[in-house]
């Protein structure tokens, strides 16, 4: 992002856990992976049951939410391509806090429960980037809770709009005008508003120059503008 923004503090970084493991281990893990493809919408794992693996994300895009009694759901999180996730539920032996579910067609890998231990027993370096990975998703979500506390929602669509901005860039495209390509339901549920309130938002961000839209896509035009409004500097 070529503006001063610190995106960092709003992603996990999982996929920094596989990366630099010893080609043996990697081997292991590509031999005990088992592919799915899930269609927009489908869950992966619904909060409360218990784990009994954990999931790869190959290609596309996965929410994890937290719903209420009546089904009105709060996204927490978007994950991205290369990214694990499932994982601390597994490790600490507890039912899932959130639930995860396709926002397109993507592409995930299982890796059971009995193979993800044999590999963790035996390799201290996936122990020890998991340990820092799972710190580093802590400070994420207190992060996120203290910005998303103490913003207006026009700030937080803009800080949404942002953080989005760097999950839908294509690699090698950086010259390219990303776009966002998400139902307006779900960025409703991003920022925790009601969907009216999301397009009158929208079309106040169009008319500032701020973005366009096309359909579903939202193409950001003015980054430093975004940025200004999500109050970071």
């Amino acid at each position: 992002m070529p503006v001063n923004f610190p995106i960092d503090k709003f992603h996990f970084r999982s996929n920094s856990v596989l990366e630099g493991l010893p080609a043996e281990e990697l081997e292991y893990l590509e031999s005990k992976f088992i592919p799915h493809k899930y269609k927009r919408g489908q869950n992966i794992f619904v909060e409360g049951t218990f784990p009994n693996g954990i999931y790869y994300l190959n290609k596309g895009k996965v929410k994890k939410y937290k719903a209420d009694q009546e089904g009105k759901q709060q996204i927490i999180y978007v994950c991205n391509e290369g990214e694990l996730f499932g994982y601390p539920a597994l490790l600490c032996g507890e039912s899932y806090p959130d639930s995860a579910a396709a926002l397109e067609e993507s592409f995930v890998s299982f890796l059971p429960q009995k193979d993800f231990f044999t590999l963790l027993d035996h390799s201290p370096e996936l122990s020890r980037k998991l340990l820092v990975n799972l710190s580093h998703e802590f400070g994420v979500l207190i992060n996120s809770i203290a910005a998303f506390a103490h913003k207006s929602v026009r700030e937080r669509l803009a800080l949404s709009l942002l953080i989005l901005k760097d999950k839908y860039k294509i690699k090698g495209q950086e010259n390219t005008p990303v776009e966002i390509v998400l139902p307006r339901e779900d960025l409703a549920n991003i920022i925790g508003v009601a969907l009216e309130t999301l397009v009158r938002l929208l079309h106040s961000f169009k008319d500032e120059g701020l973005i366009e839209t096309e359909g579903r896509k939202i193409r950001i035009l003015n980054l430093k503008g975004l940025v200004k409004v999500a109050n970071f500097y």
